[in-house]
């Protein structure tokens, strides 16, 4: 088959979006398919990088081009940025040639507008795989008005890509839930998690001791925030907890990664003169093991209005690597479905958002353990979303989008009737 895949992010980024994008693009190559990609030259997180604008990467055909980089700091920098992407892709698929299966993600959001205007002009199949749900994830948020103008006409547009599509993939049963509100009959509604990239990411001894060594934490517990930092995800309750525990030499916060809401991090520990944070940037892929498992305790974060539209897949790899995690956020989540499947309840601290005292205190006990350096034993959940685990059933998906298969299997079983 030939499939052509449409995100903002792809390899060589580090964001989720893009490791999973790519991850399932080697798949389908080692299976014989010809995969394709459009994507921007600039880097998701980091604007100054700049990518090949045409690139052969394991087989797979990347095509790039530029876009807006206005920066996060606002709103409507944010939608210019999205708005001059749209327009270079949309450019770039008159160009492009009819492929059997379109794979279009949500960065930016709604690209799957575009994959939808694509396959009704040029033909093939469309896979909508949803990683954040918008604009629906905009209006809980507050940046978008529920019955503006343009949230009717931005849902009007996630409605038609969704009843185009010939299967939706969603992440969870919430998100589900949510897609099925929307008039979609639940065969064509998929649920599969994105998966560890448990061949990259495992518990290592000596990554985490040299991680350590580097960021002078040899000596610490390391409580670490990994991955985007996003508003969706608010740090309001374990910035709290920072400063309650600012006192404490023990005990000390990594925030890895990026996002609008890494530099308020980084203002917050300023504003405040603290020493016990310490703010890095995303990490490349093969240095992921070491960083993760430098941690003592791993932090999961989501807002409560974005059950079922965001999905915040650091769990997975923090299931991978073996560290127990402290979730905060709503009591209805996935993250609460995979705590309640996990043989070691003690690895996992379910707090709400505003619960200050329970985050101290919960720091405090897991400190006060001395976990030291044996990983924390994940039970069944880490081998269930794990890539071996994960993978097949998405390209098993996307193979049975081949129109070719379908008509061919729908013609032996007529003879066969």
């Amino acid at each position: 088959m030939k499939i052509l895949i449409l995100n903002q992010a792809f390899y060589p980024d580090v964001v989720s979006t893009a490791q999973h994008a790519a991850d399932l693009a080697v798949k389908l190559i080692e299976q014989g398919h010809e995969v394709t990609v459009i994507a921007s030259r600039h880097g998701y997180d980091d604007r100054g990088l700049q990518f090949p604008a045409a690139e052969c990467w394991q087989g797979i055909m990347i095509h790039r081009f530029r876009s807006l980089t206005l920066g996060k700091q606002s709103r409507w920098r944010r939608a210019l940025n999205f708005a001059s992407f749209l327009v270079g892709c949309a450019a770039r698929l008159l160009i492009t040639p009819r492929h059997d299966v379109v794979i279009a993600l949500t960065s930016p959001p709604l690209i799957s507008f575009l994959a939808t205007l694509f396959v009704q002009v040029k033909g093939g199949r469309l896979l909508f795989w949803i990683m954040d749900l918008n604009p629906d994830e905009a209006i809980a948020a507050g940046w978008l008005r529920e019955n503006s103008l343009a949230a009717r006409g931005l849902s009007s547009m996630l409605n038609r890509s969704l009843h185009q599509s010939a299967k939706v993939i969603v992440l969870d049963r919430f998100m589900k839930r949510r897609i099925l509100d929307k008039g979609l009959s639940e065969d064509k509604v998929a649920i599969i998690p994105p998966w560890a990239h448990d061949d990259a990411v495992r518990y290592d001894e000596r990554g985490r001791q040299d991680f350590r060594d580097r960021h002078q934490l040899s000596d610490k517990f390391v409580v670490m925030y990994s991955g985007n930092h996003s508003p969706c995800h608010p740090l309001d309750t374990i910035l709290a907890a920072v400063l309650r525990l600012a006192s404490d030499p023990q005990v000390v916060f990594c925030f890895v990664g990026g996002g609008s809401e890494f530099r308020k991090v980084q203002a917050f520990a300023e504003r405040h003169q603290l020493t016990n944070i310490y703010c890095l940037p995303y990490q490349p892929l093969d240095g992921l093991a070491a960083s993760l498992s430098a941690a003592d305790l791993h932090l999961v974060v989501m807002g409560d209005p974005f059950t079922g539209l965001v999905h915040p897949c650091k769990v997975y790899n923090i299931l991978a690597i073996g560290k127990p995690f402290l979730y905060v956020g709503p009591a209805a989540s996935h993250i609460v479905d995979i705590a309640a499947g996990m043989q070691n309840p003690g690895c996992v601290g379910i707090v709400q958002h505003g619960d200050i005292e329970a985050v101290v205190n919960l720091i405090g006990e897991r400190a006060a353990l001395s976990l030291g350096d044996t990983p924390d034993a994940p039970g069944d959940p880490a081998s269930a979303f794990s890539s071996k685990a994960i993978l097949p059933k998405m390209v098993g998906l996307v193979e049975s989008l081949d129109e070719t298969n379908a008509l061919c299997n729908s013609e032996a079983s007529q003879l066969t009737n």
